[in-house]
Formats: structure tokens, sequence, C-alpha cells
């Protein structure tokens, strides 16, 4: 049994979800370029990594704004912004470092990274759910930003292990 398309109310919904998601999704690219920038010249393979996962996370933002372009959806700039600012603003947090860079900030850019990835993969799956009564989303496209958004989840883990080891000296505990 087929389900009924989305009414009027439940497409100002996804539209009003989908901007929200945006935000999101700008204060990700935000965060992981600037982990990307401060990971340079650090453990190679570490900055490679991340340098990888901030193109995928790039790549997602665009796949969302070309989902919303599908759809019709006008972005809320102010939401985007307020985004954008709120990673600026989340950069002057004490990290015991004043004038330099903490060894703490790598791992809890890595903490929010994973944060950040976790509510795409659940935005991504919501957007697969709603694909059965809005013909405009591809579920075929939205499962397969679904499976890398769980490959990143996989490599942030990893990545979390590696930075913790690194700035508490210990091995700690290894992802399943």
């Amino acid at each position: 049994m087929d389900a009924a398309p989305a009414n009027a109310s439940q497409r100002k919904l996804l539209a009003i979800y989908l901007n929200d998601h945006l935000a999101g999704a700008t204060g990700g690219v935000e965060l992981a370029g600037r982990a990307a920038r401060a990971n340079r010249g650090r453990t190679p393979d570490i900055s490679a990594r991340v340098r990888a996962l901030t193109e995928e996370v790039r790549a997602d933002r665009r796949s969302l704004r070309e989902i919303m372009a599908a759809l019709g959806v006008t972005t809320a700039h102010h939401k985007v912004f307020a985004a954008w600012l709120g990673e600026k603003a989340g950069r002057f947090k004490l990290n015991a470092g004043v004038l330099r860079r903490s060894p703490l900030s790598a791992l809890i850019e890595v903490e929010a990274l994973h944060l950040a990835v976790q509510g795409k993969a659940r935005g991504w799956r919501t957007l697969l759910a709603a694909a059965e009564r809005e013909p405009g989303l591809d579920a075929q496209h939205l499962r397969t930003l679904l499976d890398r958004a769980q490959q990143q989840l996989i490599e942030l883990e990893d990545l979390h292990h590696e930075v913790a080891t690194q700035v508490f000296g210990t091995r700690g505990h290894r992802p399943a």
C-alpha cells in the first residue's frame, strides 16, 4: 500500500527540517575545515584522513542543497549565517591554551564532528522515511548518503582513538 503524498503542512515542516540540517551542515563544514587546517603538519596519516573527511562533509552539504533545490525549498539564510557564526564563536573556548592551540582542541574537534555526523545520519534516515510520501526525494541517493555517513562515523571513532592516544599517551579503548 503506497503512502499518501505529503500535504502542504508536511511540506512546510520538511522545508524547516531541511533548513535546520543545512544550518548544521554549515557548522559541520566549518568545523571540519578548521580541523583539517589545524592538523596540517601533524601525524601525516591523521592529517590526510581529516582532509578526506572534510571533503566528504562538504560534498554531503552540497547534496543537501541539491535536495532542497529539487524540492523547491528556499534557503533560510539567517539560519545558515547563525550556524556559521556559532562555529566561529566556538573557537574561543579555553582548552588549556589561550595563546596557542591546546592538544585538547583536536580531540574536542573529532568529538564534535562525530556528533555532527550522527545528526547528519539521522537526517538522511528521516528523509529516507519521508521519501515514501515525497516523490522529489530519491531514496537510492539517500541510502548512499546514509551509507557514507555510517563510514564517516567509523572513521571518526578510529580517529578519536588515535587522537586521544596522542593527547593522553595511553592506548585507551579501541572502537569495536
